[in-house]
């Protein structure tokens, strides 16, 4: 295989397929609810339900566009259906399609829900030209059973009305852009060596471009890549700088980012369930301290630190809640970890009351050899015995009862005079 290993346990890919569905999580929702397909439909914002996330087709046509408020939408569109978020089934359907992916190719970057990245390097061996790689990629979603803009998974290949683009090239940039010019349920291939024709008659507005330069680049009349590609780079530089010379670059198709996955432990969860659904933030931020502490407790956790972590809670009625941090400074430490997601509990809490608060450890980079002195001593020696007993008892029961049935029982609100809020239990996990 021609990808290889960086230093820092990553992989990279050159070449890349982009994996692309607009508007997954809508499209997730209208899935499950089909009787919504035909209709003016919206997503409210997982952030603030007061405004629109994404937008059905039928709904843009009468004028409704993300980021509205609600007020504003229906005043556009009175027939407007508004689903509520349910951001874990979301993240749910992303995950199933992130892992059939890994499947074909051990270099595997989502980006954002509805988009990754697939290295390609040496998949030729294996499959034959980039054709026969896209093929199997568009095969295996299709395996995987995601029910996106499709009735049978197998429709997701050669099929307009799926929502699945997919496009490829050398680099990150170039896959993508090819993705965005895909039909659905098709594909668009940008061979090696011919990127500059390629992106030469695309949009400006394919570059990452903050609002100041696309406005400053459209008063100079350039609308396209070709256009920018034109001017002389230092005279981009010079007006733009450092920023400027990477737009010109990724413009002329000269500058590819690698696709990068990571060889890291697998994400480590901690849940808790309430004996009666929960609504105080003060409770749940506690809650949210017991979970992280155990989940940093967790054996396949030592050696590295926690960069990406998730705090997921299931409400009541059936609805969800989700939220991410990413620390700037990878840690192993409670206070650093939760801090992120405390101050995003506190901003845009859950839109009802909480049955069962989940905290996810899902990337890593190496860093903490933590020492293990005490392993030595007889001590630790029984104690770790008599942990490797239970887990196996439990995996027996397990087996033979087919769903969880321990728990450990933790003192989350010792002052409230209801005993049922005073412990919670938490999933033993063996």
């Amino acid at each position: 295989m021609a990808w290889h290993m960086t230093r820092t346990l990553r992989l990279t890919s050159d070449t890349a397929a982009c994996c692309w569905i607009p508007l997954f999580a809508l499209r997730s929702e209208l899935a499950r609810r089909p009787e919504l397909a035909s209709l003016p439909v919206a997503l409210l914002s997982p952030d603030d339900t007061r405004r629109l996330w994404q937008v059905a087709p039928l709904a843009r046509r009468a004028g409704v566009k993300p980021g509205m408020t609600v007020s504003q939408a229906i005043g556009l569109c009175p027939a407007l259906k508004l689903c509520e978020p349910d951001p874990v089934h979301y993240d749910e359907q992303f995950s199933q399609l992130v892992a059939a992916l890994g499947t074909v190719s051990p270099v595997v970057e989502p980006v954002e829900l509805g988009r990754v990245f697939v290295g390609t390097d040496g998949l030729e061996g294996l499959y034959g030209e980039p054709e026969k790689i896209v093929e199997a990629i568009r095969l295996r979603i299709g395996d995987c059973g995601l029910r996106i803009g499709n009735e049978k998974a197998e429709s997701a290949i050669h099929n307009p009305k799926s929502a699945i683009r997919v496009g490829w090239g050398n680099g990150k940039f170039v896959s993508w852009v090819a993705a965005t010019r895909a039909k659905p349920g098709d594909a668009v291939i940008v061979p090696v060596g011919e990127e500059a024709k390629f992106l030469a008659t695309q949009r400006l507005a394919v570059l990452p471009l903050d609002p100041d330069t696309h406005r400053r680049l459209r008063q100079l009349g350039i609308k396209t890549l070709g256009a920018l590609v034109a001017l002389p780079e230092e005279a981009v530089v010079s007006q733009f700088g450092r920023a400027g010379r990477r737009l010109w670059r990724l413009a002329a198709g000269l500058e590819s980012e690698p696709v990068v996955g990571r060889i890291v432990p697998e994400p480590i969860v901690a849940a808790l369930s309430f004996f009666t659904p929960v609504g105080e933030r003060d409770l749940l931020a506690h809650a949210l301290d017991k979970l992280v502490d155990r989940a940093i407790a967790d054996p396949r956790r030592s050696g590295w630190r926690v960069q990406v972590v998730r705090l997921r809670a299931e409400l009541e009625h059936g609805a969800s809640w989700l939220v991410t941090a990413t620390l700037k400074d990878p840690s192993a430490t409670r206070e650093r970890i939760a801090a992120p997601l405390k101050t995003q509990l506190e901003r845009s809490p859950p839109a009802g009351a909480v049955e069962r608060l989940v905290v996810e450890f899902t990337a890593f980079t190496p860093g903490t050899a933590e020492l293990q002195l005490f392993a030595r001593d007889a001590g630790a020696a029984a104690r770790a015995g008599r942990r490797r007993a239970l887990q196996n008892a439990a995996r027996e029961i397990a087996l033979r009862i087919r769903r969880p049935m321990l728990y450990h029982v933790i003192e989350v609100q010792p002052w409230s005079r209801l005993p049922e809020r005073r412990y919670a239990l938490i999933d033993y996990e063996p």
